[in-house]
């Protein structure tokens, strides 16, 4: 099978300083709500699909933030993957819940924006791209790579 670029759509869901992430269970690191966007499929209507799938709810995604390009390991074979950011809405959801996943074999865990770092956040760039992402004031680059491709 020929490798390929994976295209993957992000939500951020962010309520009282608190980012929503998941974790699949028995892994160290976290990742941002969503998943692969299918063939003919726009990157928010993938959001909004995966978050249905992952949680059993509706979502609303909202304003592109940005996209960052990551590579890495997995079970011994290099992946590359291009994460569509997007602000996400998800009514009746909040920091004070324990959101339940509808997939086995994933969790849900609110985590503070000022410490990403401390949640294993991949790719890592967003640690640092998120919260100028979410900056009214943020003019810069929309883009990142989440470093040298393996």
């Amino acid at each position: 099978m020929k490798p390929m670029v994976e295209v993957i759509s992000r939500g951020v869901c962010l309520q009282d300083g608190k980012l929503l992430l998941c974790q699949t269970r028995g892994a160290s690191n976290t990742y941002l709500p969503g998943g692969h966007v299918e063939f003919m499929e726009t990157a928010r209507v993938g959001l909004e699909r995966e978050i249905v799938e992952e949680l059993a709810v509706s979502s609303q995604a909202g304003r592109f933030l940005g996209m960052v390009e990551h590579s890495f390991m997995q079970k011994g074979k290099p992946h590359c993957e291009w994460n569509v950011v997007f602000e996400l809405s998800i009514a009746d959801l909040s920091p004070s819940d324990s959101p339940v996943a509808a997939e086995e074999h994933i969790v849900f865990k609110w985590w503070d924006l000022d410490d990403l770092h401390a949640a294993k956040l991949e790719p890592e760039v967003l640690c640092e791209l998120l919260p100028e992402w979410l900056s009214d004031l943020f003019a810069g680059e929309r883009w990142s790579s989440g470093g040298d491709f393996i």
